[in-house]
């Protein structure tokens, strides 16, 4: 019915952008007048429409003057200009929506068009890339558009101060990636002093490989923690009982469910070998935790295919891209386990301090939009979480590339030799060939094969990402054998014949030029320079030696047949499997591309059914022979589409969680703000003292409406502990109290103290230690309140057993928790204000030292290494006191 529907009305993308019509030739039609424009006129029109939207116009009734300044500037600028599917995609992107672009088709060129047209609001565009160098490569690349038009740029990466991040985001186009305007926005919840906040109100974000930010790194919250407090000689203990255990009589393992437990014998042999009576006792709860982990690290974390161990450090690899996540730590001890298990330092676990999904990150928001090559197989989770929809644009050419189906075998064995041999096929051809794996160990393994046969090949993946840019560009040389793990997000395309601009750059690169001369000898205006004149005349003529030789290299490339993808294993993700195919076949090149797959596949051995098992035995396939066959297909894409259906329930199901903490986050982020801008709190403070008042007044008359049984001593006593005051009522008339004239005289007698001690202190002082005390208290509290949150959701699952929904336990129990830190923030504040002496030192300080934050991309908020955070060691309980009290530290400190 589907199919019919949209063989008479077109699908859904092709009558979205029949809407765009009207607008995409009110755009072409100005192309000539604009091209008819001097330099300096066309610069004007910036002025010009920002004029028209103070006038009152809006954005729509701009766009088509928008766009074609902007494709005109690019077209002087850049010698580019915009094709008519690149409009649609504009549009697209103006309009809050995912553009889904084929690889090739210039995204980075598309994204101009509503940056500029957003950005003359002057509330700021974010263009959020998946890496440093996407960031400042599109920025310095099409940063030459915006600045010909009279717009500033900047770019928002790892290791600057406040003050030069306020510049960045002060300027209308800001790059950067994901997990820096996370932290960032995280770091100003937690500064101490207005300016430094360095972030504006979040307006306008344009998300490139949005599959990739808001999909695939969605599982993994943003963190910023501080020091823990538990030791590390624990992990190093159980690792070495867990190295002593055997598979099935020990301990089994559930690949299916990602999960290792202890068999009975396993139990028994726990508490035998930790003289523990029964490993189940809260009291060995720890324990228990800590044996689960290092089961999880030896039995189910695999070395170069989870995480890599590198300078002494264990990094984790990402199952998506392929790519090493620096400064990622797997959580609830996990990374100490395996730092245990591979004999390298353990280190200390941390106490996150402030953390957001990137979910509720992008939902704040005025406006998001996303381009990618792959986001229609995910559009159901873009709509559901992000309320946007996925409009596939046109390709400026007709796709050349062919698709082979997938070759299936039986065994591994079978699979890869198969490989060998197409990859051996097409490379005496002259073809280049691409060849992509799913993980680090897989392309290892590729690349001996090859070493075998003596074809000389490129490995590309997490290991050797510094030269990620490099491999791609030259991997459409004549008989060029790329291997690579995932490719997504690498930011580079592969032209056919050889990319000479990186060739030419290489060379200057070897003569002893740096990265910042190289990009001023292909700058839109080059400087006046001797130096830098001189290089860029060497460059002109090293372009134009290498270009020859490519455009050569190009017809003999596209004789022998273009680009040709091998993929030797289904990901569990189809929109990972597209990626890979997408990169043969760019702007109409002829390519072509098959998959190989072996039916002892991950995917194929866990999701793929007993019912192909049994089918495939039935047709008594031989190990190198490859079947094709409707139904195997369809059956793989089954196994996909469970898994695909699976991660999303998990990406679900941390936003369910995180959702409670959003409001509450919400609720503490925006109190904290009004103190920071200086508000006076005096009204907040006594609004408080009352509700401390009503709340001691209830608890001590609800039990009589008599006045002579209420229990007044307990109530002055406990005022008497929040104020430090005496004698807030008289106590010789108790008859004629009523709770109003309680409240009345406790108040009053508040209000009095609290008027002494502005008068001794100074208004104005008083304003700003209300300020420091209440920053402080608000602080402490709410990063004890995360700790305890994040405690709750670790065990709320075992609530299921007992049929309680765990999601609506944690709504429940997490406001509970909420209300209780509301509490005691209040009764903090007003005891340390009311305690107050006259010469009181108080001054603004961060209440924790912050440790390197952590992300779902890996680096602390873009590549730098952990810092080490020395403490202080904790003496045994039999050693000497280091009070110098001469006792043991059990019977003295330690007590």
């Amino acid at each position: 019915m589907k199919a019919l529907f949209e063989k008479v009305f077109g699908s859904y993308s092709e009558r979205e952008l029949k809407r765009m019509d009207k607008q995409v030739k009110a755009i072409e039609a100005l192309e000539d007048t604009y091209g008819e424009l001097t330099d300096e006129a066309l610069q004007k029109q910036t002025s010009l429409l920002k004029e028209k939207l103070e006038q009152g116009k809006t954005l729509d009734d701009i766009l088509p003057e928008a766009f074609a300044t902007v494709r005109e500037a690019a077209f002087r600028v850049l010698g580019m200009k915009h094709y008519r599917v690149q409009l649609y995609g504009g549009i697209v992107l103006h309009q809050g929506r995912i553009a889904e672009m084929k690889t090739g088709e210039g995204k980075t060129l598309v994204a101009t068009l509503p940056v500029y047209l957003n950005a003359l609001t002057g509330k700021g565009v974010h263009v959020v890339t998946v890496n440093d160098y996407l960031a400042k490569r599109d920025r310095e690349w099409m940063g030459k558009i915006y600045e010909f038009l009279g717009l500033t740029t900047g770019v928002n990466v790892h290791g600057l101060k406040p003050e030069e991040k306020k510049e960045i985001y002060a300027a209308d186009i800001t790059y950067g990636t994901n997990n820096e305007f996370g932290f960032d926005y995280l770091r100003d919840n937690m500064v101490i002093q207005k300016e430094n906040m360095v972030q504006r109100e979040l307006n306008y974000v344009i998300v490139d490989e949005v599959d990739s930010i808001l999909i695939d790194e969605a599982r993994t919250p943003l963190i910023i923690s501080g020091q823990g407090e538990k030791s590390t000689q624990m992990y190093s203990l159980v690792n070495r009982f867990v190295k002593t255990l055997k598979n099935e009589t020990h301990y089994s393992v559930d690949e299916k469910a990602n999960s290792v437990a202890l068999t009975e014998e396993g139990v028994e042999r726990a508490e035998k070998d930790f003289s523990i009576e029964n490993l189940s006792d809260p009291e060995n709860m720890e324990l228990s935790h800590h044996v689960n982990q290092a089961l999880k690290a030896n039995a189910l974390m695999k070395r170069d295919k989870d995480y890599v161990v590198k300078d002494g450090e264990v990094i984790i690899v990402d199952d998506f891209t392929g790519r090493l996540m620096f400064g990622r730590r797997y959580s609830d001890g996990l990374h100490q386990a395996i730092e245990a298990k591979e004999g390298i330092d353990v280190q200390r676990e941390s106490k996150t301090l402030a953390t957001i999904t990137f979910q509720n990150y992008f939902r704040m928001y005025e406006k998001i939009s996303g381009m990618t090559g792959t986001a229609k197989t995910e559009e159901e989770e873009f709509k559901s979480i992000y309320g946007m929809d996925v409009v596939e644009i046109p390709t400026n050419k007709p796709i050349a590339r062919e698709d082979h189906p997938d070759a299936i075998y039986k065994t591994v064995n079978g699979k890869y030799q198969a490989v060998a041999e197409e990859i051996e096929e097409k490379h005496q051809k002259g073809q280049p060939i691409l060849v992509g794996t799913i993980s680090i160990e897989h392309s290892e393994l590729f690349s001996t094969l090859l070493k075998k046969k003596g074809i000389s090949h490129e490995v590309l993946n997490a290991k050797h990402h510094e030269r990620e840019a490099d491999i791609v560009a030259q991997a459409g040389r004549k008989g060029a054998v790329t291997i690579a793990t995932n490719m997504a997000g690498r930011g580079t395309d592969i032209l056919l014949g050889g990319n000479p601009e990186f060739m030419a750059k290489k060379d200057l690169k070897a003569k002893g030029f740096d990265e910042n001369m190289l990009s001023m000898v292909t700058a839109l205006t080059i400087p006046e320079d001797e130096e830098v004149q001189e290089a860029a005349r060497e460059y002109e003529g090293l372009y134009e030696k290498y270009k020859q030789e490519t455009d050569i290299e190009q017809r003999q490339v596209i004789e022998a047949g273009g680009l040709h993808i091998i993929g030797t294993e289904r990901h569990e993700s189809r929109r990972i499997d597209n990626q890979l195919r997408g990169r043969a076949g760019r702007q109409g090149d002829p390519g072509s591309s098959r998959f190989f797959i072996s039916l002892e596949d991950d995917l194929m051995r866990l999701f793929g059914g007993e019912r192909m098992q049994s089918m495939v035995e039935k047709l008594g396939m031989e190990e190198d022979v490859a079947i094709e066959h409707a139904m195997l297909s369809k059956s793989i894409e089954n196994a996909q589409k469970k898994v695909e259906g699976r991660n999303f329930g998990i990406r679900k199901h941390v936003l369910q969680y995180d959702d409670v903490m959003n409001k509450q986050r919400e609720v503490m982020y925006n109190e904290r703000r009004k103190v920071l801008d200086g508000e006076s709190l005096r009204d907040q403070v006594m609004a408080m003292v009352e509700t401390i008042i009503d709340t001691s007044i209830e608890l001590y008359t609800a039990n009589s409406q008599y006045p002579e049984e209420w229990d007044l001593d307990a109530l002055e006593k406990r005022l008497q502990q929040k104020f430090g005051l005496k004698d807030f009522f008289p106590q010789e008339d108790v008859e004629s109290l009523t709770k109003e004239s309680l409240k009345e005289s406790i108040v009053e007698k508040c209000k009095t103290h609290y008027e002494v001690k502005e008068s001794e202190i100074e208004e104005e002082r008083m304003r700003e230690i209300e300020r420091i005390i209440m920053l402080r208290v608000v602080d402490t509290k709410w990063m004890d309140h995360i700790d305890a949150m994040d405690q709750l959701k670790q065990g709320i699952s075992l609530r299921a057993i007992g049929q309680v929904d765990p999601v609506r336990a944690y709504q429940t129990e997490g406001f509970d928790m909420f209300q209780e830190m509301i509490q005691n923030i209040q009764e903090d504040t007003v005891k340390y204000l009311f305690h107050l002496e006259k010469d009181s030192q108080v001054e603004r300080k961060a209440v924790v030292r912050v440790n390197p934050p952590v992300g779902a991309n890996g680096a602390p908020a873009g590549g730098g290494k952990p810092q080490p955070v020395k403490s202080e060691k904790t003496p045994g309980r039999n050693d000497p006191c280091s009070c110098g009290s001469g006792k043991k530290y059990k019977k003295c400190c330690g007590a």
